[in-house]
This record gives C-alpha cells, sequence and structure tokens, in this order.
C-alpha cells in the first residue's frame, strides 16, 4: 500500500480560511520538521482519511509538499465525532540519523499451547518502548504467543524487531503467561 499524501503549502489562516477550505474538501495542515520549523499546508481530505484510518502512530507516510517528498509521522488530529470529520492535522518529519523513542502496544498473535492443553491466558504489559530510527520503526509490534505452554512466560525479550530497532523496556517484563487450570 503506498502511503502518500499530495499537499500544497498555504498562505491563508484563521478561522474563516478554515472553513473555506474544509467546505471544498480540503484540510489545514501542519507540517513540523526536528528544527521545530512549521510549514503550513493544505490536504485532500478524502486521501488524508484512507490514510490516516488505516495506518498506526509509528508508520512512516510520504507528504509531497509541492513536488518535494517528506518522510512523516502523523503526530496528531483534531477530529469532530459530530459529522465524522478531521478538522485539522499535524506531521513530524524526523532527521533521517534520529534515533525516535514510542511507546506501542504489543499485539498478542496465536493461541498458546497451554491454553490448547486446559490453561489461561494472563496479559500483562500491554506495551513497550522502543527506540529507531524512522525507517527502521515497526508500524505495528506482534508477539507470537503460540509456543507458550502452562506455567511459562512470553518476556519482552523475546520479542523479535528486527536490526536497527532498540527495546527500552525491561527485558525480563513479562508480557503474557499462561496459568494452570485450579
Amino acid at each position: 500500500m503506498d502511503l502518500v499524501i499530495n499537499a500544497k503549502t498555504r498562505t491563508t489562516t484563521g478561522r474563516a480560511a478554515a472553513r473555506r477550505m474544509r467546505a471544498e474538501g480540503r484540510i489545514p495542515a501542519v507540517l513540523y520538521n526536528h528544527e521545530g520549523k512549521a510549514t503550513m499546508l493544505d490536504i485532500d481530505e478524502v486521501e488524508f482519511n484512507k490514510i490516516w484510518r488505516s495506518v498506526t502512530p509509528s508508520t512512516l507516510i510520504n507528504v509531497t509538499v509541492d513536488g518535494t517528498a517528506h518522510d512523516v509521522f502523523i503526530k496528531d488530529t483534531e477530529y469532530n465525532i459530530r459529522n465524522d470529520k478531521v478538522l485539522h492535522a499535524d506531521f513530524f518529519e524526523p532527521a533521517a540519523d534520529q534515533q525516535i523513542t514510542m511507546r506501542m502496544p504489543v499485539h498478542l498473535v496465536g493461541t498458546p499451547a497451554g491454553v490448547l492443553k486446559g490453561g489461561f491466558l494472563l496479559k500483562q504489559a500491554p506495551d513497550v518502548q522502543v527506540k529507531a530510527v524512522a525507517k527502521k520503526m515497526p508500524a505495528r509490534i506482534d508477539a507470537d504467543i503460540s509456543g507458550v505452554n502452562i506455567g511459562e512466560k512470553f518476556l519482552v525479550k523475546n520479542l523479535n524487531l528486527g536490526d536497527g530497532v532498540t527495546v527500552l523496556t525491561n527485558a525480563e517484563l513479562s508480557l503474557a503467561s499462561v496459568k494452570p487450570a485450579r
């Protein structure tokens, strides 16, 4: 899936200008770079929603501003739940070599062998803290717990996140365990 949003630099500011943009199916947005410099953007609502609804906070997307590509994260959105519309979006463009720290949820995948033998799955830590350059940051963390038997634990150190990703959470922390039936 190609995650590209086409944007153009916007010169108008204020509530009235934002209202006019939204009436035309556009969303006002801001792109912040690693130095804190902000660029005001005008993006297509349909294009943004298609990507926004399918990505995680650690998914790197491409925003092309007036023909120049930027690898960014969606940092924040202002959302109106009454009419199901995004009112504003903030993007963050990290430096290519900058290490980023993020707290990410761990998705448990598979049915533990111990549960199939009558044990009970106990979920412990719901997330881990990871550090990596933007291009290496995983979009999501899946933990395959299908090999966990009764009385065993799946620890943070058992996660396989690939090269370039450092887990900052304690390696001995249990993410899930299987307890015997009473």
